[in-house]
């Protein structure tokens, strides 16, 4: 594998370079795993049904279409080659194992029992490639009464209780508006895999990693959970005005100004007083308080921040250290200094020749950005070259 070319010109190799991944799974969790491995040099193989592929490349939230199948599909599957194959097809599957007996790597996340009836799991891998590191992703973990629930992020966000921490007090469950707990179980896999292959360069043993988005969604509420531990169970109460979180007292919160928003984090509230020539907030002076009468004062912040704009508040308290920021919509982000200092987009292509605008991988090595000009592959895409690069024998046809 050729060394990655950074902006600059220059060659470095991405960590992960001569690693393999076989990877079945599909959707958001496994997908956005194997796309963090495929940014740190990783080579990639998604083994897809045929005709039909992941269905993220068709059903999904998003109804931007690019290129003929969801835009979500073209942003998480960059940077990965394309086999598609029938499991319960014998020829189909004897290919799939050459794949797999050459693989660093092999990762699902079907349901429990699903690649057991596959034959690919993790006892029958390993069989066959003996060192292999092999991950796994469950909605709700491989025992217990949930463990044949779907898992879909929505679900699991309202289980876990993460839905009781955002809106405010009287707005009921606020779910998060990002599938937050499929990418945080993915991340926790790579975490898991990027650990378990270090192991193995050590001592030559593969093993089993496993995760569950439901104890990914437990872990991301490590803090909020801690406290109630030690709470006496008292439940999280959000603030009835300006909540964006559950434990934290006045100020914390979103406000909105004459001409916008602006994002106001820890501070002294006599202080803000002052600052804002807001004589109310200045009755407020014990520490306490902040948390105590949280309603009141944001209450108040809200009534006296909407009197002038966004601009003129952060003129006057970032200069004084107070942690705030305006609240901006993507246009605004992307026209940004700020944002365009830190060359977060990449145009990738894929093989038809189609380019598309997507982020970058937002780790960066030895100073270096990890890029890539690969786009997402289309269904089967790669099955001749495979079969004749690792295989070496006549590819089945498939018609996508």
């Amino acid at each position: 594998m050729k060394p990655t070319t950074n902006p600059s010109g220059t060659h470095f190799n991405k960590p992960l370079e001569s690693l393999l991944v076989v990877d079945f799974s599909q959707f958001l969790s496994g997908p956005s795993a194997a796309l963090r491995l495929a940014d740190l040099g990783a080579r990639v193989i998604k083994i897809e049904r045929p005709k039909t592929g992941d269905i993220c490349r068709h059903l999904y939230t998003s109804n931007v279409i690019m290129n003929g199948e969801s835009s979500v599909f073209h942003a998480i599957n960059r940077n990965k080659e394309s086999f598609a194959a029938d499991l319960k097809n014998a020829a189909d599957r004897e290919q799939v194992w050459e794949l797999v007996r050459r693989a660093d790597v092999v990762m699902h996340n079907y349901r429990p029992g699903v690649m057991e009836r596959l034959g690919f799991d993790y006892a029958s891998v390993k069989v066959q490639n003996r060192n292999v590191v092999y991950g796994e992703i469950s909605g709700y973990g491989p025992e217990g009464p949930w463990r044949d629930k779907p898992g879909q992020d929505l679900l699991l966000q309202s289980v876990s209780g993460l839905t009781w921490l955002s809106g405010n007090a009287d707005a009921g469950p606020v779910p998060m508006g990002l599938s937050i707990v499929d990418m945080l179980a993915g991340a926790h896999l790579a975490q898991g895999l990027l650990a378990c292959l270090v192991r193995r360069g050590r001592s030559g043993e593969g093993g089993l990693v496993q995760v569950s988005m439901l104890e990914s969604a437990f872990d991301f509420q490590f803090e909020t959970l801690t406290t109630f531990f030690n709470d006496g169970g008292a439940l999280p109460e959000r603030t009835r005005h300006n909540n964006a979180h559950a434990y934290l007292g006045a100020p914390y919160g979103i406000y909105q100004t004459s001409n916008g928003f602006l994002a106001l984090a820890m501070g002294s509230i006599p202080k803000l007083g002052q600052l804002l020539n807001c004589p109310a907030l200045l009755a407020y002076s014990e520490p306490a308080q902040a948390f105590t009468q949280r309603d009141a004062i944001k209450a108040t912040l809200a009534e006296h921040l909407r009197t002038d704009t966004t601009e003129v508040w952060l003129a006057i308290l970032e200069p004084a250290d107070i942690w705030c920021a305006n609240v901006l919509t993507w246009d605004k982000l992307l026209a940004h200094e700020g944002f365009a200092a830190l060359n977060m987009v990449q145009e990738v292509t894929m093989a038809d020749g189609y380019a598309y605008r997507t982020t970058r991988c937002p780790i960066r090595l030895d100073g270096e950005l990890l890029t890539s000009s690969k786009g997402s592959p289309q269904l089967g895409q790669d099955n001749a070259a495979l079969l004749r690069e690792i295989i070496d024998i006549q590819p089945t046809r498939h018609d996508a």
